[in-house]
């Protein structure tokens, strides 16, 4: 839950290293000469990750002064400017917006479905779903649409009342 809620990566080196290796090793040792170096080591191994800085985590990010920017062309947004869109983009804002929307309506059919997965496992579907087993795969899948859920509606958000 603390790698979802802080946008950390996860460190697919230690994974490939500890939880999937031995495993494969142990299954292709009898059809390669040397598994670990033939499955594990080499080019199509090699990956970059780079941590997303956050005034959560800490560090420097908590002297950060952090810019609203345009949601649809990234640029930074003047004082003058809306809260959602810079003046050139604004034409776009009822484009934009419906996207945005589409995405929310998404994510939020897409927890509908799991919340309800969980309360049938539950037992009853009446009732707030007390679930926190980390074992269980959809109960991150619930976590991690809840998050998208709660972004997309932050951008939702930035472009106050529509009066279109």
């Amino acid at each position: 839950i603390y790698v979802l809620e802080n946008n950390v990566p996860i460190d697919a080196n230690y994974y490939l290293d500890n939880q999937l290796g031995p495993p494969l090793e142990r299954l292709f040792e009898a059809l390669l000469d040397n598994p670990r170096k033939t499955l594990l080591e080499g080019e199509h191994t090699r990956s970059i990750a780079v941590a997303t800085p956050s005034k959560a985590v800490g560090g420097m990010m908590k002297f950060a002064k952090v810019t609203l920017r345009c949601l649809n062309c990234k640029g930074p947004l003047s004082a003058t400017a809306g809260t959602a869109l810079c003046t050139s983009c604004s034409g776009k804002e009822a484009e934009l917006f419906s996207k945005i929307l589409a995405k929310r309506n998404h994510f939020e059919k897409l927890f509908s479905r799991v919340w309800t997965q969980c309360q049938r496992c539950q037992g009853s579907l009446h009732q707030d779903v007390l679930c926190t087993s980390r074992d269980c795969p959809v109960f991150y899948m619930r976590k991690k649409v809840q998050k998208d859920l709660k972004e997309q509606q932050e951008q939702l958000d930035r472009f106050g009342s529509i009066d279109w």
